[in-house]
């Protein structure tokens, strides 16, 4: 599995998305609870960025329809998405945040 370094931990606000893009894929990453979280930017519902929208109990929300997708599996917690979107491993060293494309789920 190869990881990318994608910004510095530092970089990152609690429970404010950042959007990266890795290899031409748009990458949310969230740091939430201790944790940093890195999901697909792309609502499945509609063709919207999620980080855009708001962190809430290891969930981001998108902001246009309001389906919420757990940031662990990517997959929804409410209507209208019904499909999951992809979450991808992160690893931290030091305070560099390295994402693979690689799906967990």
């Amino acid at each position: 599995m190869t990881f990318q370094r994608v910004c510095g931990l530092s970089e990152l606000e609690e429970d404010t998305p950042k959007r990266v893009e890795l290899d031409g894929t748009p990458v949310s990453l969230v740091h939430t609870g201790g944790e940093v979280f890195a999901i697909n930017d792309i609502c499945s519902h509609a063709n919207v960025s999620l980080s855009e929208g708001e962190v809430d109990d290891c969930h981001i929300e998108c902001w246009l329809h309001g389906s919420r997708f757990d940031l662990r599996s990517g997959k929804p917690d409410s209507l209208p998405a019904t499909r999951p979107v992809p979450v991808y491993p992160v690893k931290i060293e030091g305070d560099d945040v390295l994402v693979s494309l690689s799906q967990e789920s």
